[in-house]
């Protein structure tokens, strides 16, 4: 039986067999942007140990994009959580829960703006995305269709 590494706060977890969904989680720090650098490092290497590397380029951008929200626009640090489905379609869904019930909204962009295009990048390049209240806060999420990579 294949175990697959789980990582959360520093420490390595690992899975318990193969049909179970391979997990990756990593709590970020609040306005430590360093982290983004970092959750970026773990996801990309992640996908390859989980032998995805072509979602590797798109997941990245779009992770950047949800951790710097949570991290620019929240009180507190956030969660990462990647998880790669098994069955009978893979799907690699991405979810950052930060602690701040205040719900993301796309809006229109002027063409010299310098930020604002995070969540319309999201829109764009995932093949399902969303928010969903959680507790205290939320969890922006984005799936990608393994067999579309």
């Amino acid at each position: 039986m294949e175990r697959q590494p789980k990582h959360m706060g520093g420490r390595l977890h690992h899975g318990q067999g193969a049909s179970e969904a391979r997990e990756l989680r990593h709590a970020l720090g609040h306005a430590d942007l360093s982290a983004i650098a970092e959750a970026r490092r773990l996801l990309r290497e992640q996908l390859r140990r989980w032998g995805v590397p072509g979602l590797v380029d798109i997941a990245e951008l779009l992770t950047s994009e949800l951790v710097t929200n949570a991290l620019q626009h929240t009180d507190e640090g956030a969660v990462l959580t990647a998880t790669l489905s098994d069955g009978p379609v893979h799907r690699l869904r991405v979810e950052v829960h930060d602690h701040t019930a205040r719900r993301p909204r796309l809006h229109p962009v002027g063409e010299n703006a310098t930020s604002g295009r995070g969540l319309l990048l999201v829109q764009a390049l995932a093949d399902s995305w969303g928010v969903r209240s959680q507790g205290t806060g939320k969890v922006v999420w984005f799936e990608l269709d393994v067999e579309a990579a």
